[in-house]
């Protein structure tokens, strides 16, 4: 066992010496985790904001002036009014992405019970914005239009009254799961790449025949690997959870986080190391194991949550995707990151990753000697 832990000492050491040998791959690293993540987070939006909206009044009433000044800031802009002529010609000069037609007596029609109907024109060229934004609007229209009528009606309702309070992300705020779910996605990427590239490299360089010569066997040769690229990984990692998301994009970070998202990521680095392997050896060149790991990367990616809810998804997809290392840990780093959830509640994922990244090695290591005849 002493030969074993020092035999992974000194390959680590050498692994450590390739990777900061390559200056672009630092570069890279470090800019995944900071400008990367911060662009991602900040550039894609899935909440409306600073919408730019212009009513037709038609109507003039009491009704029409609460709808209008229903829409409010930070989702839309200052409301402004204008004629049906410059509709048109406004909306095609991008000024406004909503254009709100209150027909004439419209009040009149809503308190005599009729449907009237407010026509709402979109500038669907701005399809994040035009798709949510008209589900904001009708969702605040509908409420206002509903209390307006409580208030002339008088009823009484039901002494019930329904309050919805949204916990870990009251505001919506889009860039707070983006920034948090962009580092899940990132360091499996990179981990995967890293890793298996590390091996592909030594059989590029000639270096793999060295090591059919020395002492050291197949697991001390993986595992040192896992070590050396995974350690660096953890660091930057660690590093832009605190002053990337928790700093520039804000998101509150509870007491217990950052330990048990660096825990975790141990974990799950350990995992898709080990995946990086197995891929590494099944592709005999660097093309072919860029062409074989890219696909598992998004397949994994896609399915594991952090970009679309699994619940979503057909049901063949949701109990597959159960496997996958990624869908473990993004569901780990959401319990951590926004509903500070302890260890007591999160540990059977570890577990789980921890699992899965063992069987990963074993496949790996058991055709590590096959690969390394197959070279000689």
């Amino acid at each position: 066992m002493r030969r074993w832990l020092k035999n992974v000492f000194f390959l680590s050491g050498k692994e450590f010496r390739s990777l900061f040998s390559d200056p672009i791959l630092v570069i890279l690293i470090i800019y995944m985790f900071t400008a990367a993540l911060y662009t991602v987070a900040t550039t894609i939006s899935t909440e409306v904001k600073n919408g730019s909206v212009a009513v037709i009044n038609n109507d003039h009433s009491t009704l029409s002036y609460r709808l209008q000044s229903s829409l409010i800031p930070p989702y839309f802009r200052k409301v402004h009014e204008i004629t049906a002529n410059q509709a048109d010609r406004l909306m095609d000069m991008g000024e406004y992405t909503f254009v709100i037609d209150i027909p004439p007596n419209y009040e009149v029609d809503i308190l005599a019970g009729r449907n009237p109907q407010i026509h709402l024109s979109i500038d669907a060229t701005a399809m994040t914005q035009a798709a949510i934004g008209s589900n904001y609007i009708s969702q605040i229209f509908s409420r206002e239009i509903n209390d307006f009528l409580r208030l002339k009606n008088n009823k009484t309702f039901t002494p019930i009254k329904t309050a919805v309070n949204v916990l870990y992300n009251p505001n919506y705020t889009s860039k707070w799961f983006m920034g948090a779910m962009q580092i899940v996605g990132n360091l499996n990427l990179l981990t995967m790449l890293l890793v298996g590239a590390a091996i592909i490299r030594e059989r590029e360089r000639g270096t793999i025949e060295h090591l059919l010569v020395m002492p050291v066997t197949s697991s001390e040769i993986a595992i040192a690997k896992i070590i050396a690229n995974g350690s660096v990984l953890l660091v930057v990692v660690g590093l832009s959870l605190r002053f990337v998301t928790g700093g520039l994009l804000g998101v509150p970070l509870p007491a217990q986080a950052i330990p048990l998202f660096i825990l975790g990521s141990l974990i799950f680095i350990f995992a898709i190391a080990s995946l990086g392997i197995m891929l590494a050896i099944f592709a005999p060149t660097m093309p072919q194991f860029g062409l074989l790991c890219i696909p598992v990367y998004v397949v994994m990616y896609l399915l594991s949550g952090t970009t679309s809810p699994i619940e979503n998804m057909p049901e063949l997809a949701q109990w597959i995707t159960q496997l996958s290392p990624t869908t473990i840990f993004g569901s780990y780093a959401q319990d951590v990151i926004f509903r500070g959830a302890s260890l007591d509640l999160v540990w059977d994922k570890l577990v789980k990753m921890a699992a899965i990244g063992f069987v990963f090695l074993a496949v790996a290591l058991g055709q590590f000697k096959t690969m390394l005849s197959r070279q000689g």
